[in-house]
């Protein structure tokens, strides 16, 4: 049986934590709590977020457009010819999708975090513009309940 020193161990969960971040994990190391108590619901993403990709806000495309042929960390499965919404294996692509930018319980995950206007607390540049100008917006609401754990 090989043992591993309290110092090791500890040495060891800090060389996890420095890859973790230098791979770009969203603050998974610093939130381990809150993520354990969270988990990304599917129902609630495909009754509730996924027309929020859908809709259109006055001044902006809407997500969808962009996020079926970027090349950004967040990507949509393209809709089919004249579809208004995604089909049920769409959205479980989806749902594998999203999970790039938004881990569960971490409220500043990039799903919530880049789309909200800097001075709203979000971040400083998205190439959609920012979706929302304040966090009391109800689609923003509804990004931050997903990522918190909602269930429908």
């Amino acid at each position: 049986m090989h043992r591993v020193n309290r110092t090791g161990a500890s040495a060891m969960a800090v060389a996890a934590c420095v890859l973790l971040a230098a791979a770009g994990a969203p603050r998974q190391a610093q939130s381990q709590g809150a993520a354990a108590a969270a988990s990304l619901n599917y129902d609630f993403f495909k009754s509730k977020v996924e027309p929020v990709f859908l809709e259109k806000r006055e001044g902006h495309t809407r997500c969808v457009i962009c996020h079926t042929t970027n090349n950004a960390p967040f990507h949509l499965v393209p809709l089919a010819p004249n579809a208004t919404s995604w089909n049920e294996e769409q959205s479980r692509q989806n749902f594998d999708l999203i999970q790039r930018v938004a881990a569960a319980g971490v409220p500043d995950s990039p799903l919530v975090k880049h789309p909200l206007a800097e001075e709203a607390g979000g971040d400083a540049h998205h190439g959609g513009g920012q979706q929302f100008t304040s966090q009391q917006d109800p689609d923003w609401q509804i990004l931050k309940a997903f990522v918190m754990g909602a269930k429908p």
